[in-house]
């Protein structure tokens, strides 16, 4: 499997690559520094699955003017790219995983000082957490939502575990590919610092923060609240929203770029006009959910040309950008979620509780409470929804939603004179794999 769609592409991907050191690695700062390539790890995740919820609608002349697989992702065509396409959110998730593989591999032949074992460990915790998250990232977009009575037969994605391209490729089962994202996952937080220097690189709240995601996504409710625990007792800190001002287009400021929640901080361009801050109109069902106390209405959201706008992205740095990352908020409500699916109702409210007196004007707030543990998931899970807004979390929890009678969702669109429908369950939750990987390594595609 080729990191680009073409030998072309590939090879000037190769060649940038060798004058990095790439192919040619003789140091512990080589590795380093191909870890560090925030562009690549830190600035390139998947958007697809963003454009695919419906947490957004755009206008007609917008849709009318975006590229072809903007429009078909937005209406759940099941033909999405034009043929021989350079689909991002493969080649370039593909593209993170190999320059792990480079790295994990000449770590085994690189020589080190004893004085350089810790950064060792932190270079290898930190290739195999990355690649756990591209692995994480494919799974969510081009295979379908985890489900463990079926999982053992349902095709994944292809695991790219060797940086030799010529190693052929082959679609795994969507068992065997979240238990490989589980493993790097586990290996990464023994080998990872409790602190970084930057942000931007992954620590030990991180790793058990992303296991937390990954075991939610499973429905797998013991072993989230186990991670969740564990990445709460490394930081836990939240931001008073009351102690931030936004300007009319961010939610961050030059003094404060990162949130003190953000644990780790990935994003991903939108890449697309209709999902962007001009062209995407804030869904009224979901702008509807924050009352006029709740600080998230005006931290979130903003009026242009007569439309709600999302700018509540916690990326300062580069405008338009969706964050990604992981912070104690999303930990908390996984947390919550799990003792209410377990029937710990009063610790599920008391995470419930801790977070949105932070989301509240200060004095206004009247704590949460429940008399029955459906009515606590039920509100946790608007909860979700209103906190983790435009963050590649909605796409993946309707996909394990779905799976309950009790929350399944119909997602229906309105463009061109025409109304589009995606129902519960329906095969169009796994993108279509690029033709180009198709063709090159003729691994299964999805049926749509």
């Amino acid at each position: 499997m080729l990191i680009a769609v073409s030998c072309a592409k590939r090879d000037d991907f190769l060649n940038a690559k060798s004058d990095e050191s790439l192919f040619v690695i003789s140091t512990l700062e080589d590795c380093e520094k191909l870890l560090e390539n925030e562009p690549l790890f830190n600035q390139s995740g998947p958007i697809l699955d963003q454009v695919s919820t419906a947490e957004y609608n755009t206008s007609e002349s917008a849709w009318l003017g975006e590229v072809q697989t903007g429009q078909n992702t937005y209406i759940w065509d099941k033909q999405i790219y034009p043929s021989g396409s350079d689909v991002a959110d493969w080649s370039k998730t593909y593209e993170q995983i190999y320059v792990c593989n480079v790295v994990l591999d000449a770590l085994k032949t690189v020589p080190f000082k004893d004085s350089q074992k810790d950064l060792q460990r932190r270079i290898r915790g930190t290739a195999l957490l990355f690649r756990a998250i591209a692995f994480y990232n494919l799974a969510q977009v081009f295979a379908l939502p985890y489900n463990s009575a079926t999982a053992a037969s349902t095709l994944g994605i292809p695991l790219r575990l060797s940086s030799d391209l010529n190693e052929k490729s082959f679609r795994s089962t969507l068992e065997t590919c979240y238990q490989q994202i589980i493993a790097d996952l586990s290996n990464a937080i023994q080998l990872l610092p409790v602190k970084t220097e930057k942000i931007t690189l992954p620590n030990k709240a991180a790793g058990y923060g992303l296991l937390s995601r990954i075991y939610l996504a499973m429905s797998n409710y013991g072993n989230c609240k186990l991670y969740s625990d564990s990445s709460l007792l490394q930081y836990n800190k939240i931001t008073d929203f009351n102690t931030i001002t936004p300007n009319d287009y961010q939610l961050t400021d030059p003094s404060t770029p990162y949130l003190d929640e953000d644990i780790f901080h990935t994003t991903t361009p939108s890449l697309y006009t209709i999902i962007s801050f001009t062209g995407g109109i804030v869904d009224s069902s979901l702008y509807n959910l924050y009352d006029s106390t709740d600080m998230r209405k005006t931290h979130f959201f903003t009026v242009y040309e007569d439309q709600i706008r999302f700018k509540g992205s916690l990326e300062f740095h580069f405008f338009d950008y969706r964050y990604m990352g992981v912070t104690t908020a999303e930990i908390l409500l996984n947390r919550a979620e799990c003792n209410a699916r377990n029937g710990a109702i009063t610790e599920a409210m008391a995470d419930i509780n801790q977070l949105l007196q932070k989301r509240y004007k200060t004095g206004s707030y009247i704590p949460k409470t429940v008399a029955t543990k459906e009515e606590a998931v039920k509100l946790i899970l608007i909860e979700r929804q209103k906190e983790l807004c435009f963050r590649s979390t909605r796409w993946t929890d309707l996909r394990r939603l779905n799976q309950d009678p009790n929350f399944s969702t119909t997602l229906t669109r309105k463009i061109n004179g025409l109304t589009y429908t995606l129902p519960p369950n329906d095969p169009r939750y796994a993108l279509p794999i690029p033709d180009n990987e198709i063709n090159i390594s003729g691994i299964e595609q999805n049926p749509r």
